[in-house]
């Protein structure tokens, strides 16, 4: 007996089959979003040593989420190459909602231009979430350097050449091109230190090792309240609130000296679009509310809820942005 194979019959099952199927795997999706977070506690690697703004505003974040989803936040400090190590875990990570980043502008919009090759992509690797805050930047000395001003730091700079250590959270960082930039500004020439994060780096400046940093506020403010570092300057486009009488860059004579840092909270690209929605929501829900904003204004940061989209405008300005200062600046890192 001969089979009879009707190509038409055939694809007529094929469809069928796939009508059956897809209904079935968006059924699948859902219910784990719909499940999610129950599955296990939530990871948030900020991708830079304990200590720094980045691991501060994150720790804030991991605890006020946590509460809104009703599943632990744990924060996992993932250091190293200026923050690629932690984004490079996040981007490989599984799209379930488990793994997030605490993202900036240093890492997600300085290190593509930056850096030779990345093992993630910007803007399609992550899928953003929501931004969190903005935080003024600040420029701070040892107490026993005899500079009050940032044109008195200009001017010891130019009559010590390269004598003058600064110390960043790493190369490449927004803290190192700030350093890069004042010398570009004001033809001073100083020497740069890398360290693995803004906290090594603090420490060293707080013992002596270095005479000074660009850093964010969050991560100066107890120190300078404590009177164990002096604030000369601001780098942000607008005083601090923290630091009325303390001008800013511009306002010193550095026209073009104006950098500040944003935060915003990414996930793995494919992350299922209500568990991205969810996050969202509850992300922008907390940043409302009077106590957790109290508590990151403590801490220097301005808090900035913003949808997925501002997210993504906002990193896509900045990627243009940090582009033109690193081809300007010649800096290229392996």
């Amino acid at each position: 007996m001969t089979a009879f194979f009707n190509p038409r019959c055939s694809r007529r099952l094929v469809l069928l089959a796939l009508s059956l199927v897809a209904p079935l795997g968006q059924a699948q999706a859902q219910a784990q979003a719909q499940a999610w977070p129950a599955a296990k506690p939530i990871t948030l690697v900020v991708p830079f040593a304990p200590g720094g703004s980045t691991d501060i505003l994150g720790r804030v974040l991991a605890e006020v989420l946590g509460k809104r989803l009703g599943q632990s936040v744990i924060v996992e400090n993932k250091g190293g190459a200026g923050g690629n190590i932690g984004a490079t875990a996040v981007a490989q990570a599984a799209p379930d909602g488990y793994t997030l980043l605490m993202g900036y502008n240093g890492t997600n919009a300085i290190n593509p231009s930056l850096y030779k090759k990345l093992a993630w992509h910007p803007v399609q690797s992550f899928d953003p979430v929501g931004m969190v805050a903005r935080v003024n930047n600040v420029v701070v000395v040892r107490p026993s350097l005899a500079v009050k001003t940032l044109p008195e730091l200009a001017q010891y700079a130019k009559q010590h050449p390269g004598k003058l250590n600064y110390g960043s959270a790493g190369a490449g960082t927004i803290f190192h091109l700030a350093g890069e930039m004042f010398e570009a500004e004001t033809g001073a020439a100083m020497t740069h230190i890398a360290y693995k994060g803004a906290a090594p780096a603090l420490n060293d400046l707080l013992g002596g090792q270095i005479d000074l940093m660009f850093t964010t506020i969050p991560t100066a403010l107890p120190h300078i309240r404590a009177g164990k570092l002096r604030v000369l300057g601001v780098t942000g486009a607008q005083r601090s609130p923290l630091f009325p009488d303390v001008p800013t860059a511009r306002e010193a004579g550095f026209a073009r000296l104006v950098v500040d840092s944003w935060f915003g909270l990414f996930g793995p690209r494919g992350m299922p679009a209500a568990v991205t929605a969810r996050l969202g929501n509850e992300l922008r829900a907390a940043l409302a509310d009077p106590a957790v904003r109290a508590r990151l204004e403590e801490n220097g940061a301005s808090p900035a809820p913003g949808s997925a989209d501002d997210l993504a405008r906002t990193l896509a300005e900045d990627l243009r942005a940090w582009k033109a200062v690193i081809e300007r600046a010649k800096l290229q890192l392996e």
